[in-house]
C-alpha cells in the first residue's frame, strides 16, 4: 500500500507534534516495511533531528509540483498530487486534512490531539480559535477515520462535534526510543556538569504557559524538602514572568533552575537523574512527558482533570491542580519513602509497556486496514 502523510510538523517542528509525526511514520516503516511512506511538505527545517528522520530511505519526501502555490497547496493543491502518486490512505497528523478529499478513492485519516481551545478559550486569540475550530471540525466531519490520542480527547470530539463514537479510534502515543534506554553513567555525569544540575532535583518539562500550571509547582516547592531543587525545561512565554515573580516572592531564587533549548539527545539523561517528575497541567491531550519519565524509571506526580491518569497509570500520584499543599505532600512522600518510590517506578514501567513502539504501530495499522470502503 501507499501511505501519504501531512509533513508540515514532521518537517518543521522539533518537539511536540513534530515528534509525534516522525515517530508515527518511523514506527510504521520499521514494522510494515512492505508499504511505501510518502511525506508531503512545502519546506523542511534544517536541524539534526529532522535531517536524520528524512535520511531514512524508506521515507519519501514530496514537495509541491512547480505549478503549485505552496501556501495553498497543503489545503487544496495536494489532492491532485496524491492522486497522481496513487496514494491509498492519507493521514493528516495534526488536526486537519486537505479540502475536497471526501470525493475520490483516497481514504483519509486525521489525528486529533486535543480540543483544548474549547476548554481554555482565554489562552488563545479569537482568530486562532476560529481557525483551529474550523479545521478540526472539517477534518472530523470529512475524514473516513479519526484517531484520538486519548479517551479524553475522544470524549471531547463527541461532545463538541457530535461525531459518532464508532468513527473514532483511540491510539495512544509512545515516546522516542531514546527515553526507553537508560543513559550511561558517564553521559549522565557529563550532562549534569554541562547544565550544572544539582545532585537532587524535581523535574518539570513543558512550555511555560498558564495551562501547564508551573506556578502551582513553584508554590509547592516552598514546602518540599529543602535539599531538593526544581529544574524546569521548556520554552518561556509571557506567563514565565508571573512564575519568576512568585519565585522571588517565596525566596526560592536559589532553588529553581530554568533550562531552554536543550538538545533532544540530552533530555533523556536529564529525566533519568531526577528524583520525581511533576506535571501539574490543567489540561492535556495525552501527556507525552509523563511517558518519557515513566520509561526513565522516575516516579510521577500529575494533575487530575484531563487525561493524565491515562498516561501515568494507577501507580502515579494525582493531585488537584489548584492545591499546592497536597502537591508538596505528594512530592515529600516520594522523597522520604524509598519503598514508595520503588513501587511507583516498577508499576510505572509495567504500565508504559502498553505504549511500546511495536504495539502502537500494530494498533495504527489495524485501524488503517479496517477503514470502510469508500462509496
Amino acid at each position: 500500500m501507499k501511505f501519504g502523510f501531512d509533513g508540515k510538523r514532521a518537517a518543521n517542528n522539533e518537539t511536540g507534534l513534530g515528534n509525534y509525526s516522525r515517530a508515527l511514520i518511523s514506527q510504521l516503516s520499521d514494522f510494515f516495511h512492505q508499504n511505501q511512506y510518502l511525506v508531503y511538505t512545502s519546506k523542511v527545517k534544517q536541524s539534526r533531528q529532522i535531517t536524520s528522520f528524512f535520511s531514512d530511505k524508506r521515507i519519501q519526501l514530496k514537495f509541491p509540483n512547480k505549478s503549485s502555490t505552496s501556501i495553498l497547496w497543503r489545503s487544496f493543491g495536494i489532492k491532485r498530487q496524491l492522486q497522481k502518486d496513487k496514494i491509498d490512505i492519507f493521514h493528516g497528523l495534526s488536526n486537519e486534512i486537505p479540502f475536497g478529499m471526501k470525493t475520490g478513492k483516497i481514504k483519509t485519516v486525521v489525528t486529533i490531539h486535543d480540543l483544548i481551545f474549547f476548554r481554555f478559550p482565554k489562552n488563545y486569540k479569537f482568530i486562532d480559535r476560529q481557525i483551529y475550530n474550523f479545521k478540526s471540525r472539517y477534518a472530523c466531519e470529512n475524514a473516513d477515520l479519526i484517531i484520538a490520542i486519548s479517551e479524553k480527547t475522544k470524549q471531547d470530539i463527541i461532545e463538541f462535534y457530535q461525531i459518532a463514537p464508532e468513527k473514532i479510534k483511540v491510539v495512544y502515543q509512545t515516546c522516542d526510543d531514546s527515553f526507553k534506554r537508560q543513559a550511561r553513567e558517564e553521559f549522565k555525569s557529563s550532562v549534569r556538569q554541562k547544565y550544572r544540575l544539582p545532585q537532587k532535583y524535581i523535574l518539570n518539562v513543558g512550555t511555560i504557559e498558564p495551562r501547564k500550571n508551573l506556578l502551582l509547582l513553584v508554590q509547592a516547592m516552598k514546602n518540599v524538602q529543602a535539599d531538593h531543587q526544581l529544574v524546569v525545561v521548556g520554552k518561556s512565554k509571557a506567563y514565565a514572568q508571573l512564575v519568576r515573580s512568585e519565585i522571588k516572592k517565596l525566596g526560592l531564587e536559589d532553588r529553581v533552575i530554568f533550562l531552554k533549548d536543550i538538545p533532544f539527545t540530552d533530555l533523556p539523561a536529564i529525566y533519568q537523574m531526577a528524583a520525581v517528575f511533576v506535571y501539574p497541567s490543567f489540561y492535556e491531550g495525552f501527556g507525552i512527558p509523563i511517558i518519557e519519565a515513566l520509561y526513565g524509571s522516575i516516579p510521577v506526580v500529575a494533575a487530575t482533570g484531563s487525561c493524565l491518569e491515562e498516561a501515568g497509570g494507577p501507580a502515579s500520584i494525582y493531585i488537584d491542580p489548584n492545591d499546592p499543599v497536597t502537591l508538596a505532600n505528594a512530592i515529600n512522600s516520594i522523597l522520604s519513602r524509598p519503598d514508595l518510590a520503588k513501587e511507583m517506578i516498577e508499576k510505572g514501567l509495567a504500565h508504559v509497556q502498553q505504549f511500546n513502539t511495536a504495539q502502537v504501530a500494530a494498533e495504527l495499522m489495524d485501524c488503517y486496514l479496517n477503514i470502510p470502503p469508500k462509496m
